[in-house]
């Protein structure tokens, strides 16, 4: 599937489109998420959450100061990485990123404009744009 382009009207249609693009995501997937603060990436990887791992009754919430944020499911996990406070690669070494791609779990990242050379090249993206105060434009590319 070629890029494709989604209009989003709240956080709750953010999280729907989410939800329904989940269904192109498997064990082993990266994910890779870019927009602005406040773009809504976080409500999308709500939407993904809620699909890829139905059982998760952990509450999905930015990973901004916990680096990486895991969500476990009976065949697999979600690891949500927030790429906002890593400085460097040698970060990335430090929080164990690159260990989480031995654990054949879903691996999506925010701010991966910032790391987006480190990133496996094979990866799904996700390009979230404000259109006004509620309005988005989400670029989805699972063509990879």
């Amino acid at each position: 599937m070629a890029e494709k382009c989604y209009y989003s009207k709240s956080e709750k249609e953010t999280e729907d489109i989410a939800f329904s693009l989940a269904e192109g995501l498997s064990s082993g997937d990266t994910l890779a998420l870019y927009g602005e603060m406040g773009a809504g990436k976080t409500a999308f990887v709500r939407g993904l959450v809620k699909k890829l791992l139905p059982q998760c009754t952990r509450l999905v919430h930015s990973p901004t100061f916990a680096i990486v944020n895991e969500y476990r499911g009976e065949e697999y996990s979600v690891y949500h990485f927030d790429f906002y406070r890593i400085k460097d690669e040698e970060d990335l070494y430090s929080v164990a990123f690159y260990d989480y791609f031995d654990r054949g779990g879903i691996i999506i990242t925010e701010w991966s404009e910032l790391f987006d050379d480190l990133l496996p090249q094979n990866k799904k993206t996700v390009r979230i744009e404000k259109d006004g105060e509620e309005g988005r434009r989400i670029y989805a590319d699972f063509s990879h």
